[in-house]
């Protein structure tokens, strides 16, 4: 896999994304493409580049107090904390700050946030940033957690997204299907690689691959 990637670039950022083709599964459909995040969310210069992308995307003047990071994506997180801070947008908490918090999953795959976490939450102008929006549903997830704890959602962030909205809420991505046109997602029932009998490649998620 690792040397049939290629890189794309997009308008509002240095950072490139790295795709590789082939048939995978993710836990909620199949995909064509695989989108190998790791440097993005990892390596300082890439993730700043990232963040610095994302800033440009929310109206001066928006208020955020939290965020909450999905799927490894709090260094990004932190940096988009910093360009928000340093771009004038505003916090309502008391501390003047941007929060930076990650959530939990319990038994049942539920997001929840501890009780220490929760008056970072509450009554709080949040956005949710996550690697990757495809099917959306992990989005709607964080999304319905985020409104049960309270949290006065501002948006969603991603990397990449190949929707524009979830549950009525926007998605801001800085890599979409404008760079990406031909990627696409089949539910696993339906999937035409699989009934043309093209194998697996790997398993994939927001975190890696494994390969098959």
């Amino acid at each position: 896999m690792e040397t049939r990637y290629r890189k794309i670039a997009t308008i509002g950022t240095n950072a490139a994304l790295k795709v590789t083709p082939g048939h995978f599964a993710t836990n909620h459909s199949h995909i064509n493409y695989y989108l190998d995040m790791t440097t993005l969310k990892t390596r300082a210069v890439e993730a700043q580049d990232v963040a610095k992308g994302m800033v440009g995307m929310y109206l001066y003047g928006t208020v955020v107090d939290t965020i909450v990071c999905m799927e490894g994506t709090e260094v990004i997180g932190a940096f988009l904390a910093e360009e928000l801070s340093r771009n004038g947008f505003l916090s309502m908490n008391k501390h003047k700050t941007i929060y930076i918090v990650k959530p939990e999953f319990n038994n049942n795959s539920q997001i929840i946030f501890r009780d220490n976490i929760v008056p970072m939450v509450k009554e709080k102008h949040v956005i949710i940033l996550m690697a990757t929006v495809t099917t959306g549903f992990s989005a709607i997830k964080a999304i319905e957690s985020v409104q049960y704890y309270g949290g006065l959602l501002q948006g969603v962030s991603a990397i990449f997204s190949a929707v524009e909205d979830v549950a009525g809420v926007p998605v801001r991505a800085v890599f979409g299907k404008k760079d990406l046109p031909d990627y696409v997602d089949y539910d696993y029932r339906e999937c035409p690689l699989c009934k043309k009998g093209q194998k697996l490649d790997a398993l994939v998620n927001a975190y890696g691959y494994s390969k098959l």
